[in-house]
């Protein structure tokens, strides 16, 4: 496993911000996808007629498209050595270590850098400024 300082997780954002904001757009994508695709279905239950199953079909497809990008950023990211928290809110974690002890930087989309840390259990309610010697 890697582990980060600070200043090479804040140089890293150069490659991990474009990759996290495809996964949050990814995301959405397939959430909206997946309420299409649960609409017709259930107009499809509700009446059975005037809905040509090709559109279900697009829907479906559409559906597995955004899955299969979104699986393939969120690889991207981990491949870099981050870690993904949540896919919504673009929220990912630096591995790094404190006096030998392991803990966590702590970015989320729309934040310039990374400016927060917390412990393994500590999660992002207990984020703690930067730097990590305090």
């Amino acid at each position: 496993m890697r582990h980060f300082t600070p200043e090479e997780a804040n140089a890293a954002l150069a490659n991990v911000r474009p990759l996290v904001e495809q996964m949050v757009a990814h995301r959405r994508a397939h959430a909206e996808a997946l309420v299409r695709q649960e609409e017709l279905e259930g107009r499809i239950r509700g009446n059975g007629g005037g809905i040509p199953p090709a559109e279900l079909a697009d829907a479906a497809a559409e559906v597995e498209r955004e899955a299969r990008s979104l699986a393939r950023v969120i690889d991207e990211v981990t491949e870099l050595g981050v870690e993904v928290k949540d896919i919504d809110e673009g929220l990912v974690d630096f591995p790094a270590l404190r006096e030998g002890e392991p803990v966590l930087l702590c970015w989320k989309l729309g934040e310039d850098e990374i400016r927060y840390w917390h412990t393994l259990e500590g999660g992002f309610a207990g984020r703690r400024p930067l730097p990590l010697d305090e």
